[in-house]
C-alpha cells in the first residue's frame, strides 16, 4: 500500500516542527507501558496529565507500549505529533498479552526497549517521569540516570516488591525481593522526588526505606466532574440498557485484584438476598473474578450480577448508575496502593461505602468528605444493614453524593492536580539548558518547598485538607 506524498511530507513537517522545539525548550518525557486506547486506570491519568501539562506550555514526550488490554483497538499509531506533545508507541512488547507470564516477558522487553530509547537521546536537556507501570521500570530510570546523568522523578502507583510479600504471594526473604528492594532503594535515592497518591503511601516509604532522604510529594488521583457528573436515572442509557431503573444499585467497578476485599461484599449481598429492590453490580475482571463468580453461584445470589469492563466513553453513565458505590482495599495492601476509582464515584455524587483498614487513607477521605460510611474486612452484617438503610431513604443517599462531590471539587479536580503535579516538575527541569515556555505556572500558587523527611505537611497535597 502506497503513502500518500502529503500525508509522508505533513508528517515530516510534524517531526521537524517537533524537533526544532524540542531544541529551544526544555521538556518532559513521561514513560508508561500502558496510554489509551488502553482501558488501564494509569494510561488514562498519564494521558490526561500530559495533554494538560502541554496546554500549559511544557512540552513532553510520552514513551508507551501498543494496547494490549483495549477492546477493540490492537494497535494505535506507532508516533503521534500533538500540540506540544509526542507519543510514541513500541510494539515489542505485544506477547501473549493474556497470560501472566507472557505480561513479565512483555513488560521486561518494555523496560528494555525503554532503556536502548532514552541512552539515545539522554543528554539532551529532558526530565524524566517514570511510573510504576510496569512495576520495575523506576529501575530503568536509575540506570538511564547512571549511564546519562539525566534527571528523573517517579511516581508510585502500585509499591512493589511490598505488596506480594504482604500478600504472601512471595516470601520478603526471597532472592529477588532482596534484589529488587536493594535496586529500588537506588532508584529512590537518585530521583530528584517521589510521588505518591496517599500519606499512607507516604508515611509506608518511610518506614521501609529507612534511608530514603528524597522529598516524598503526596499529590492524589483525580476525576474531571465536567466528564463525570451525576445523570438521572431516566437519562442514562446505562441504567435503561441494564434494567436498572427499579433498583437500588450497589455498584463494584474496577480490577478484582487480591488488593481488594470483596468476599465482604459478596456476604453482604447474601445477607440481602431476600430484599429484590436491592441489587449487587460488579463490574470489571482480575485474579479474583472466577472466585467471585463461583460463589456467588455457590450461595444463589440472584440479586448479584457481573459484567467485564466496559468501554471508556460508557464510564461516565456506568459510575452515575450507582445508588452506592464501594471501594475496597485490603489491610495488608494499605500504603502500597491507592485505589483511583473513588475521586470517579464522587465526581458521578454517589455515596460511598469503604471496606478497608481503620487506618485507611479511604476512610479518612470519607470521613473528611461526608459521603459515606467505612467498614473493616468481616463486616458484612453492618455494611447489609447500612445499604438496607440507605435504600430506604433515598434522600440521606443524595445528601451523601452531593456532600461527595462537593469535596471532589474542593480537593481532587484535574486543575487542582495538574496546579501541583506543574509546581513539583518546575523545581526539577533543567533551565540552565533550555528555557520553557511560561505558561506552565501561569496563575500559580507560591511555589512550595518539599516538605522535610517524614512530614506530611499539608503543602505537599493539591490542596489543604
Amino acid at each position: 500500500m502506497k503513502i500518500p506524498f502529503s500525508l509522508t511530507r505533513q508528517k515530516l513537517s510534524k517531526r521537524w516542527q517537533w524537533r526544532g522545539e524540542r531544541a529551544r525548550n526544555a521538556r518532559l518525557t513521561i514513560v508508561s507501558q500502558f496510554h489509551p486506547p488502553d482501558f488501564a486506570a494509569t494510561g488514562q491519568f498519564i494521558e490526561e496529565l500530559s495533554r494538560r501539562l502541554a496546554e500549559r506550555g511544557l512540552q513532553n514526550l510520552v514513551l508507551t507500549g501498543q494496547p494490549g488490554y483495549a477492546y477493540h483497538a490492537d494497535r494505535a499509531e506507532r508516533i503521534e505529533f500533538l500540540p506540544n506533545r509526542c507519543i510514541r508507541r513500541t510494539s515489542i512488547s505485544r506477547f501473549w498479552p493474556d497470560r501472566i507470564r507472557g505480561r513479565v516477558v512483555n513488560s521486561l522487553l518494555f523496560c528494555l526497549r525503554t532503556l536502548l530509547r532514552l541512552l539515545r537521546q539522554g543528554r539532551r536537556g529532558d526530565l524524566l517521569l517514570f511510573t510504576t507501570e510496569p512495576a520495575y521500570l523506576p529501575v530503568v530510570g536509575w540506570f538511564a540516570h547512571l549511564l546519562t546523568r539525566a534527571p528523573y522523578v517517579v511516581v508510585v502507583y502500585d509499591l512493589y516488591p511490598d505488596i506480594a510479600v504482604s500478600l504472601e504471594v512471595v516470601p520478603s526473604h526471597h532472592p529477588l525481593v532482596r534484589l529488587w528492594r536493594a535496586l529500588q532503594l537506588r532508584t529512590f535515592l537518585a530521583a530528584e522526588e517521589i510521588i505518591v497518591l496517599s500519606d499512607t503511601m507516604q508515611k509506608h516509604l518511610y518506614a521501609h526505606y529507612s534511608s530514603i532522604s528524597t522529598p516524598i510529594t503526596v499529590i492524589a488521583n483525580w476525576a474531571d466532574p465536567e466528564v463525570i457528573r451525576p445523570i438521572p436515572r431516566q437519562e442514562n442509557w446505562f441504567v435503561q440498557r441494564h434494567g436498572l431503573n427499579q433498583q437500588f444499585t450497589v455498584l463494584y467497578s474496577g480490577n478484582q485484584g487480591r488488593c481488594h476485599d470483596l468476599i465482604t461484599l459478596l456476604e453482604a449481598a447474601r445477607h440481602l438476598r431476600d430484599h429484590p429492590s436491592i441489587s449487587f453490580l460488579l463490574v470489571g475482571s482480575g485474579p479474583q473474578h472466577r472466585e467471585l463468580v463461583n460463589k456467588a453461584r455457590l450461595w444463589q445470589l440472584s440479586n448479584l450480577r457481573f459484567l467485564p469492563y466496559q468501554e471508556a466513553d460508557a464510564l461516565p453513565a456506568l459510575l452515575a448508575s450507582a445508588d452506592l458505590a464501594v471501594v475496597s482495599l485490603k489491610a495488608a495492601a494499605e500504603g502500597q496502593v491507592a485505589p483511583s476509582k473513588l475521586y470517579g464515584h464522587l465526581a458521578a455524587a454517589s455515596p460511598v461505602a469503604a471496606i478497608c483498614d481503620p487506618s485507611s487513607y479511604l476512610r479518612n477521605e470519607i470521613l473528611r468528605a461526608g459521603c459515606g460510611a467505612a467498614f473493616s474486612s468481616g463486616e458484612s452484617e453492618p455494611l447489609a444493614a447500612w445499604i438496607l438503610q440507605l435504600s430506604e431513604d433515598r434522600g440521606l443517599a443524595r445528601e451523601l453524593g452531593a456532600a461527595g462531590r462537593r469535596h471532589l471539587l474542593a480537593t481532587a479536580t484535574p486543575s487542582l492536580a495538574i496546579q501541583a503535579y506543574a509546581e513539583l516538575l518546575a523545581r526539577h527541569l533543567p533551565l540552565d539548558i533550555k528555557s520553557y515556555a511560561q505558561p506552565v505556572l501561569e496563575d500559580a500558587l507560591p511555589l512550595p518547598e518539599p516538605s522535610p523527611r517524614g512530614a506530611a505537611s499539608p503543602s505537599s497535597r493539591p490542596c489543604p485538607p
